[in-house]
């Protein structure tokens, strides 16, 4: 994507909390935020994934067919606009490229907001986790991060501190 003069696409959702928790939390896909859909589609293609069709097929994404790793882009900006662009990290994976990921107070922020809209319930507990593993998270901007992303409704006092 960057060779071709577009913006890095950005690792956001569970494979995410995957990395940000060395894999004690696991996830089959790898949900994408990319303002270009179509160019990034197109690089998924030449690498030979493939959009699942027909009867019983629920998935969105793309998917592998050997290697059985799925993408989705579901989103073109980073949780809707309201991540910090400049907290998003990037890893070198050498002669491969740099990969884009969302920071981690960001993702906290966003297991919150799944926790708070009542639909999610088990994203307290990935929240808590990631808060554990990432003690030197930027506790201020989490604490706003979550008051956006709950409406006001949760901040970081209300992750559970016990072990996780």
């Amino acid at each position: 994507m960057k060779s071709q003069g577009f913006e890095a696409p950005v690792l956001v959702g569970g494979a995410a909390v995957e990395l940000y928790s060395l894999s004690a939390l696991t996830t089959g896909d790898f949900d994408i935020s990319t303002a270009r859909q179509e160019p990034f589609e197109q690089a998924l293609r030449s690498l030979g994934f493939v959009k699942p069709s027909g009867a019983g097929v629920a998935l969105r994404g793309w998917v592998h067919p050997e290697l059985k790793l799925g993408f989705e882009v579901v989103a073109s900006t980073v949780l809707d606009g309201l991540a910090d662009r400049d907290r998003i990290v990037l890893i070198d994976l050498g002669s491969d490229g740099i990969a884009s990921i969302i920071s981690v107070e960001d993702m906290i922020a966003d297991r919150m907001g799944q926790f708070a809209s009542g639909s999610a319930p088990e994203m307290l507990a990935q929240a808590q986790r990631l808060l554990a593993l990432h003690s030197d998270a930027d506790r201020a901007y989490l604490d706003r991060r979550i008051r956006e992303e709950t409406i006001g409704e949760h901040g970081i006092e209300d992750i559970p501190t016990g072990p996780a």
